[in-house]
């Protein structure tokens, strides 16, 4: 299990924004989905956890691990 807060890289009327996991607000609004993912990953890496993005459609496209990843690679 994550340590700290995970993020989420969400769809915006004037851009993309990063919330934290039951977050009321956004802490950051980007320009570009990449901007915010940036941001988010920046966050994840201090807090040992994990970034969510996702598409247009709300939906989960991906996700990556920054901390305790319960299923690492193998290799």
């Amino acid at each position: 299990m994550a340590k700290g807060k995970n993020q989420h890289v969400v769809k915006r009327e004037d851009g993309w924004a990063v919330r934290g996991e039951n977050n009321s607000r956004d802490t950051v609004v980007k320009s570009t989905q990449n901007e915010a993912f940036e941001a988010a990953r920046e966050i994840v890496r201090n807090q040992g956890s994990e970034v969510f993005i996702r598409g247009r459609d709300g939906k989960i496209r991906e996700r990556n691990s920054y901390g305790n990843d319960s299923h690492p690679p193998k290799g």
